[in-house]
This record gives structure tokens, sequence and C-alpha cells, in this order.
């Protein structure tokens, strides 16, 4: 559970959610587009405000449009090849133009810095991309309905280094045209690709400033005390 949690995320730009396992870090970006929902039971009070709007009051359906979301884990669609993978969001909101569809795929997959590496292979089931390029499929998925917002639940948890250090530079690379908001547990992911950082513990937000004060001159000894390594 978390509670009374306020703050900014801002356009364009790189938030890291930081803190210990179970303080509520994933339970606040699903709630951001609603994926709490599908947790039975779950419930959000007050209110999620997108350009204005208040998201609790929108379609789920076509705030997901707005605000993709890539999990922990790799998670393609294992009956589904690489190109019906990264369509599926479109094929799912009655987009049929085959063209359109093509073209969209390759500009998804670029856009994830992949389609040089599958551009022969799209037919070919997605669950025999590696696991850094699993990822990235997820990611060109949630590219392809052009999201305002996209949220990254610890990305690069099951990945190499090599394959963390390419979705590292994806996401400098979109923030360009997006807003990102990543979940990590790894305090130098955060310092790397992060201009602010909110710090959760035991499902309250602790502190939230630029990501170089949050490392350097925390607020709150606790804070301190977690990027230090003293607990955590």
């Amino acid at each position: 559970m978390i509670r009374d949690i306020s703050l900014d995320v801002f356009e364009h730009s790189v938030t890291a959610i930081i803190g210990p396992s179970g303080c509520g870090k994933s339970t606040f970006i699903r709630c951001l587009n609603r994926m709490h929902e599908v947790i039975p039971g779950a419930e959000c009070r007050g209110g999620i405000r997108l350009g204005g709007r208040n998201v609790l009051a929108e379609d789920p359906v076509e705030l997901r449009q707005a605000v993709g979301m890539v999990f922990q884990k790799p998670n393609p669609f294992p009956t589904m090849s690489i190109e019906q993978n990264v369509a599926a969001g479109l094929a799912l909101n009655g987009i049929g133009d085959r063209a359109f569809l093509k073209t969209q795929v390759e500009k998804s997959l670029k856009d994830a810095a992949l389609w040089d590496e599958v551009k022969d292979r799209l037919d070919e089931p997605a669950t025999g991309l590696s696991g850094g390029q699993q990822q990235r499929l997820c990611i060109a998925r949630a590219l392809a309905v052009e999201p305002k917002v996209l949220l990254l639940d610890e990305p690069c948890s099951a990945l190499d280094p090599i394959a963390t250090a390419r979705i590292e530079e994806l996401i400098l690379k979109l923030k360009e045209r997006l807003t990102i908001v990543i979940v990590t547990h790894n305090m130098q992911q955060a310092a790397r690709v992060s201009e602010y950082t909110a710090f959760f513990l035991m499902g309250e937000l602790v502190e939230f400033d630029k990501t170089k004060k949050i490392f350097t001159l925390p607020s709150d000894k606790r804070t301190e005390d977690y990027v230090t390594g003293r607990f955590g």
C-alpha cells in the first residue's frame, strides 16, 4: 500500500523511482496507467493528472495508449512473430491498414534500436530473440501506439551489462520526445539516466528532487542512508 504520494513528473525528462523492495515503487507506477486495477480489490484515491486531465476518470484502454508500460521481465506474446508483437497494440485498436502497420512497425523498431537486428526475420517467433532484444521489442510494442509517457518497471533487472547499456542509451534518446518514469534498484542506473529521483520507503514518498541533489546532498537522513548503502 502507498499513501500520501504527491509529486510532479516533468515532461521530456526521466524520473527514477528508487527504494528497497516492497516500498511501493511498482505499485505507484502501475497507478499511473491504472494497471493496479487488474489486481482484485485494489483501489486508488485522489487524483493523477496528465495534461490537466484526471486519468482516474479516463477510459483505461485509451489511457494506456497515452501511458505505455514495460515490465521487469520481457513479455513478448509467444504465439506471435516479431512483427505481430510490435503491431499488437495497433491491431487491438482496430487499425487494419497493412501498409500503415508495416510502416509503424519499422519506425517503432528503429526507435527501439532493434530494426537492424531483426529486419530480416520479422516473421520469426519473438521468443527466439535474446533477453535484451526481447525487452527492446517490448519497448517497440509500447512505442507503436505513440504514447506520451513511458513507464519502465525495472526494465534491466534480468539483463546482462551489455543489454543494460543498450536500454539506457535508448532511454536517453527517447526522452527527447517522451516523458519517462523508471523504477530501478540500481543506484548507478538512476544517476546515469534520470534528471529527477523519488525515494520511496514503506509506502511513503520520503524525498523527491533533482537526481544530482538526491545522490550528493539529500535532505532526509533516510535518503542518505539508502543511497550510501547503509540499508536496503
